[in-house]
């Protein structure tokens, strides 16, 4: 063993609780320890580097002379199976370790005096060492964070009142009080009753006996036994908020019934295991109409993305956006270094480019690679995946949704990746991909009396079209499940632009006729996002409709849809000056989201940030910020001018939105408007793109998009022909549940003409057939041909 003068330094120490440790895979690629040369962890900053072709690890070294690094090099076990299994006696669930799969080797390197074999008991490397690998890796860091901030106590579990004390006898801990199950058994915390739960997915048996007491006595909090562990966690949930919730006093109120918390132990998955289970094994058919097996593919291009728990509507998404040549061009560049900065995971730039490589390059697409080690699996489920932790916790970060473990909507996802990456920096020779997907929406409204017109013209970068809902009427004896009538993607268009009355009052001649209302695209883009909407409100919850949507996989023309422009002799209506202080809200739209039940304060707040003309885009926007402290409170002045710049503002913030390319004065003004929240300042930075921001007398203009995209956005020439290339497919009644995959029309290893491949997660697969696939899609990618 080597000696090295550096394994002195101050700098060496073991990690604190706070600082995050990237030993499972580098921060700039997703070269991993479980590759040949391993990975090199700083013993400085604990930053991850590969050792391979790429050799991150030695630019850290020469970007911050950080000398000491620990090579951590992982290998899976090999498994005896000649056996047989153990009888499994009860039910239990093994709390299992990497120490069960996997042999782990280390190593200490110094850069500085080019030796990698460092005694690691000399100087203060033990102690580094030791921390390093005893601390929680970044991915699991970040999911455990994710999970403790999922769920929080209420009110009927912080003042709960229980029945006089009494002792519940260890048999009958075993069953329901009103039927002979056995398993999946609820303590109601108030009474002391057992009841059954639901039957859930997997198997698990339930006849809701729980929620029928509850039901039956008020009685809101109940504790799932087969839960409990000693260390005082528990699935608690609350039948009068309809929510898990947690109970800070859990040891008291089971000590109440005599039931010892320290005794027990965890017999049964949790509520949110099951879950993450139920996403993971949606049925996608992963065989063909004559039962064969979906032929993997392999190679550039072909890399699937591991789920992270509830995370398939990031993988689909991203799939369909790597297959576009503008994300391939900005973010792709296989022979130069990442670019320079001081932390690669929490650097938008660099994952993105680490997105791009992992997918597009091939490395980690080949057979025989980067498999899970199972003869009795088919080959296209033996895929491990690339885990785009890093990246998902950067464009979640500080997102009330997209920071969860929850399963969320791959179109409010993409919607917010397009903010991310707009307001990110581009160098000059690298353009914004989004402006490929930028175009302008014409709004023409017509006063019905006097016949003057006023034109408003609004960037966009998608489109969201409800699909006109058509239920046939079944025989009496047909299934009771509603169907419809399939609609083509031209009826949802011509719905979607369609003329309509709104009711306003006319600044020209003061009648209160209204005014017709219809929207064109002044100009359509290079390439075409088009979310289906096949939700409407029911009892108040938006429910999935099944509406089939029949979309050629021919070049579509939607010249039809394009404006003209103001015609000949049209007079326009006068410009009326308005802002926040003489805001009035639409009369018509007001009225329709008061009948639906919105307070008025909310409803005009709504109408105000959505552009006051349509209800239904006002409605979604009260759905998206129900959550918002300041929801209730009336329009004000401050919300006008966007508050003070001068404010005390945390500079972490300030900071995070700085490095999304927002300058400093307009990120204030952003926190000073939404109460320091990070992304209701993002949403007000892309909603006052005009706003001047005054300090000392200097205004500034926006910087959303410095230089990034044309003034003229779009393409105004026919024909407009467009060709469909990915869609993105949701399974499950709601887009908060369910399973999202991608299918992308793509060129295969060694063939000519275009296939379809469905990405279902880590599992990349060629498929002959997705009409009914396309169907029922949830998102459509058109390229303009």
């Amino acid at each position: 063993m080597a000696s090295c003068v550096h394994v002195n330094s101050q700098a060496l120490k073991r990690p604190s609780p706070s600082q995050a440790v990237y030993r499972e895979d580098c921060t700039q690629c997703f070269d991993s320890i479980d590759d040949e040369a391993g990975l090199n962890v700083c013993l400085t900053c604990f930053n991850g580097g590969c050792t391979g072709d790429k050799d991150h690890a030695s630019l850290h070294f020469k970007r911050h002379g950080h000398s000491l690094a620990l090579n951590i090099k992982r290998t899976r076990k090999k498994i005896l199976r000649d056996e047989p299994p153990q009888k499994v006696s009860k039910l239990a669930v093994a709390a299992e370790t990497d120490e069960d799969h996997y042999d782990t080797s280390t190593r200490v390197i110094c850069y500085s005096c080019g030796k990698d074999d460092i005694e690691e008991t000399s100087g203060g490397l033990a102690t580094a060492i030791e921390g390093v690998l005893k601390a929680m890796p970044f991915s699991k860091r970040e999911e455990v964070k994710a999970w403790e901030q999922e769920f929080i106590p209420c009110e009927h579990t912080l003042s709960l009142n229980q029945d006089y004390s009494r002792h519940v006898e260890s048999r009958e801990l075993i069953q329901c009080s009103m039927c002979d199950l056995k398993e999946n058994i609820w303590l109601c915390l108030e009474c002391g009753k057992l009841g059954c739960g639901r039957s859930q997915f997997g198997g698990i048996r339930g006849n809701s006996h729980a929620l029928a007491h509850s039901d039956l006595t008020s009685h809101a909090v109940a504790v799932k036994l087969g839960s409990i562990t000693a260390d005082g966690s528990a699935d608690i949930y609350c039948y009068k908020c309809n929510e898990e919730r947690t109970d800070p006093n859990l040891a008291i109120h089971l000590a109440h019934w005599g039931i010892n918390l320290a005794g027990r132990e965890k017999t049964e998955k949790s509520l949110m295991e099951m879950q993450v289970e139920q996403n993971l094994k949606w049925d996608f058919s992963m065989t063909s109409e004559d039962g064969r097996e979906l032929t993997p593919i392999f190679g550039p291009g072909f890399t699937g993305l591991a789920n992270l728990g509830n995370s398939c509507y990031l993988s689909s998404v991203i799939q369909c956006l790597f297959d576009l040549p503008e994300f391939q061009q900005r973010y792709y560049h296989e022979n130069e270094e990442p670019p320079f900065t001081q932390f690669p995971a929490e650097d938008l730039e660099t994952q993105m480019r680490k997105l791009a490589d992992g997918i597009l390059s091939g490395r980690y697409s080949r057979p025989g690679i980067n498999v899970i080690v199972a003869p009795e699996l088919p080959e296209a489920s033996q895929r491990k995946g690339l885990a785009p932790a890093m990246f998902k916790h950067l464009v979640g970060r500080g997102h009330e949704e997209f920071s969860t473990m929850r399963q969320q909507d791959a179109f409010e996802f993409l919607l917010h990746l397009f903010k991310l990456i707009s307001l990110s920096k581009h160098p000059g020779d690298l353009s914004n991909p989004i402006c490929s997907f930028t175009f302008a929406v014409e709004q023409r409204l017509q006063c019905i009396r006097c016949r003057k017109v006023r034109y408003r013209v609004d960037e966009q970068d998608n489109i969201s079209i409800s699909v006109p809902a058509q239920r046939l009427a079944l025989p009496d004896d047909a299934s009771p499940t509603v169907q419809f009538a399939p609609v083509t993607l031209f009826d949802c268009l011509d719905d979607s632009t369609s003329e309509e009355t709104v009711d306003l009052i006319c600044p020209s001649c003061g009648s209160n006729d209204g005014f017709s209302k219809r929207s064109s695209f002044r100009t359509l883009p290079r390439q075409l996002v088009i979310n289906a909407r096949r939700f409407e409100l029911i009892n108040w919850v938006p429910t999935k409709l099944d509406i089939p949507v029949d979309v050629s996989e021919e070049p579509l023309d939607l010249s039809s849809y394009l404006s003209s422009g103001r015609e000949e002799g049209e007079e326009l209506l006068p410009d009326i000056e308005t802002s926040k202080k003489s805001f009035l809200p639409n009369q018509y739209a007001l009225d329709q989201l008061l009948s639906m039940g919105f307070p008025r304060a909310r409803s005009e707040k709504a109408l105000y940030t959505t552009g006051n003309s349509d209800p239904e885009a006002a409605m979604n926007w009260l759905f998206a910020h129900m959550e918002d402290p300041d929801i209730d409170e009336p329009l004000a002045t401050n919300e006008i001018t966007g508050g003070a710049t001068d404010a005390h503002h945390d500079p972490s913030k300030v900071a995070q939105l700085v490095e999304m390319g927002i300058d400093e004065l307009r990120a204030k003004k952003a926190l000073g408007a939404t109460d320091e929240d990070i992304n209701r300042a993002i949403d007000w930075v892309f909603s006052h793109p005009d706003e001047a921001i005054d300090a000392g007398g200097d205004s500034h203009e926006s910087n959303i998009r410095p230089d990034d995209c044309p003034k003229n956005l779009g393409f105004s020439d026919t024909p407009a022909r467009y060709e469909l290339r990915s869609i993105v497919c949701h399974k499950g009644s709601s887009v908060h549940a369910g399973h999202y995959v991608a299918f992308v029309r793509k060129t295969l290893p060694g063939q000519s003409g275009l296939s379809w491949v469905m990405f279902n997660d880590e599992k990349v697969v060629k498929v002959e057939d997705i009409e009914e696939m396309k169907k029922h899609a949830y998102l459509y990618f058109f390229s303009r041909v």
